[in-house]
């Protein structure tokens, strides 16, 4: 029982504290995207007093647990042993015990598998309980002064030119900023992609190491980013890219274009959000687009 009890203590400022036991329910955690001091008091007191502390790297999290002197030992979750691990964690919550879910950095479940579990518990009835925090999503949001009153996560690209260029011509015309992530392997051929489908006069930003020493964010029409970082084969550090709205609703002039754009649409979502998609963002009636996109499907 006393060591239960320690495995409790954390640190503040040099001050042991000890964290109270948590009812039992899911945690997520959102930690740091790099400063550790970004770290919230509220989530260092939740993965203290979980009764179990599951992350996607044992090594990473230690770093995290070291900074605050949290002596409790986490168990991997992570999307090569999800299926293995993921029972055991809802076994362990239909116990009636406590547990935490971190990820590396950033808040859990975006772009990693903690959606999973989260599906599973509250299919089993178990409840959920955010613990927000740092988020490298809104964090470049907020620092490129691109429009903020709507955006769009949109995840990673596909890594392969062509679906990657498709996927852009998807978003094209959509209303609002669009904020991606992207390996620092892939960036430039990201941008490069970007000015091909949105242009050379689009607005865009490229943030790296965000709340680390070497934080950039840099903002300018893409053409100009793109030839900023053109031949980097690695952009150092963490990367989010971030393209503005469109000056102006996209108009299609043509059947072609519209067939460009129901081809464009239909590579991303099933056919009759495709072509819903696609009245919205030309006026044309979704009924006409559909049977078109069901005509060239078919003469493919």
């Amino acid at each position: 029982m006393e060591d239960e009890v320690k495995s409790r203590d954390y640190v503040i400022g040099g001050v042991p504290q000890r964290a109270r036991p948590l009812e039992p329910a899911l945690y997520i955690v959102s930690t740091p995207i790099g400063n550790l001091g970004d770290m919230t008091l509220r989530g260092i007191e939740t993965i203290a007093g979980a009764d179990i502390l599951a992350c996607e790297d044992t090594r990473v999290t230690r770093v995290l647990l070291d900074r605050f002197g949290v002596t409790r030992r986490p168990v991997a979750y992570h999307e090569h042993n999800a299926t293995e691990a993921g029972p055991k964690l809802i076994a362990a919550l239909m116990e009636g015990k406590s547990v935490a879910l971190v990820s590396d950095a950033g808040t859990p479940l975006v772009s990693d598998p903690g959606f999973r579990l989260v599906g599973e518990a509250r299919s089993s009835g178990i409840k959920v309980v955010p613990v927000p925090g740092a988020s490298a999503v809104l964090a470049a949001l907020t620092a490129t002064g691109l429009p903020t009153d709507t955006f769009m996560f949109c995840g990673f690209l596909p890594p392969k030119q062509g679906q990657r260029r498709a996927r852009l011509e998807a978003l094209k015309a959509i209303d609002t900023t669009l904020i991606f992530f992207e390996s620092p392997n892939r960036a430039a051929a990201a941008l490069s992609d970007m000015v091909h489908v949105f242009g050379e006069t689009r607005e865009g930003a490229l943030c790296r190491e965000l709340t680390k020493a070497y934080e950039t964010v840099v903002t300018a029409p893409l053409r100009e980013l793109s030839e900023t970082y053109d031949g980097e084969d690695r952009i150092r550090g963490e990367v989010v890219l971030l393209v503005a709205p469109p000056e102006e609703q996209a108009v299609v002039t043509s059947a072609q274009d519209m067939d460009k754009l129901l081809l464009s649409l239909a590579q991303e979502m099933p056919t009759s959000k495709a072509a819903a998609e696609a009245a919205r963002m030309t006026g044309a009636k979704k009924s006409d687009l559909y049977q078109r996109l069901i005509a060239l499907k078919s003469s493919e």
